[in-house]
């Protein structure tokens, strides 16, 4: 029996879930990405106090790594790190990119490739594209507009576009076989699938050397210089 407490602080939603051997048990959502901060510990709380559990009976830490707030990816990646550190606990870290992709897998059937895109900025975003077996077919990058055509050119079959869908992307995309999905939601259940097979193969990370999935620097204003 074990029992996943999965953490995302990746957007302006955040969410904590719990799942046992794979199966969704529950999930508390944050809907204002002011408070993760403030909300994340009591939110788990309230989880564990729902389920009758411990954070001792925690087999696993399963944290969406991003891409997305700078600010949220740290929170939940500190806090996840803080347990597993206190309790001896291993660390899963998954990339929103394949989460995204994992969760229209099985409604999409016929489709070979997923190209998932998320926006970084104002023509910009971040993007990846995926087999069904979920292995990257063209590595996570940080996009401009001009990148994009490029970046899923050369793709044979048929293609799955999920994710933030805006009019130059259907533009790029109108000479190729693809199909659109916008929405950047995870489903949870799919994810806690994913997360227990990867549990089963010990398919975890060190949180010493764990960073989230940034794919692109802090923007920083320059130094004011004193004369």
């Amino acid at each position: 029996m074990a029992y996943i407490l999965h953490i995302d602080t990746s957007g302006a939603n955040s969410l904590v879930a719990l799942a046992k051997d794979g199966a969704l048990l529950s999930v508390i959502n944050n809907d204002d990405a002011r408070n993760h901060a403030a909300a994340l510990n009591l939110h788990i709380d309230s989880l564990l106090a729902q389920n009758n559990i411990t954070l001792q009976d925690i087999a696993a830490f399963c944290v969406c790594g991003g891409p997305g707030s700078y600010t949220g990816l740290r929170i939940g990646l500190a806090t996840a790190k803080g347990f597993c550190y206190a309790l001896d606990k291993p660390l899963m870290l998954h990339h929103r990119l394949l989460l995204i992709a994992n969760s229209n897998i099985e409604a999409y059937p016929l489709a070979e490739y997923f190209i998932v895109v998320l926006q970084a900025r104002e023509g910009e975003y971040f993007s990846a594209v995926f087999n069904r077996q979920l292995l990257f077919v063209k590595e996570p990058q940080h996009l401009t507009e001009a990148d994009f055509e490029e970046f899923v050119s050369n793709l044979p079959g048929r293609k799955l576009c999920v994710g933030y869908i805006n009019e130059h992307i259907k533009n790029v995309m109108s000479s190729h076989d693809c199909s659109y999905v916008e929405s950047s939601t995870i489903n949870v259940a799919t994810w806690v699938k994913y997360a227990y097979a990867q549990y089963i193969c010990n398919e975890f990370v060190i949180p010493a050397n764990s960073e989230p999935f940034y794919l692109k620097q802090v923007y920083t204003h320059n130094k004011k210089t004193i004369n």
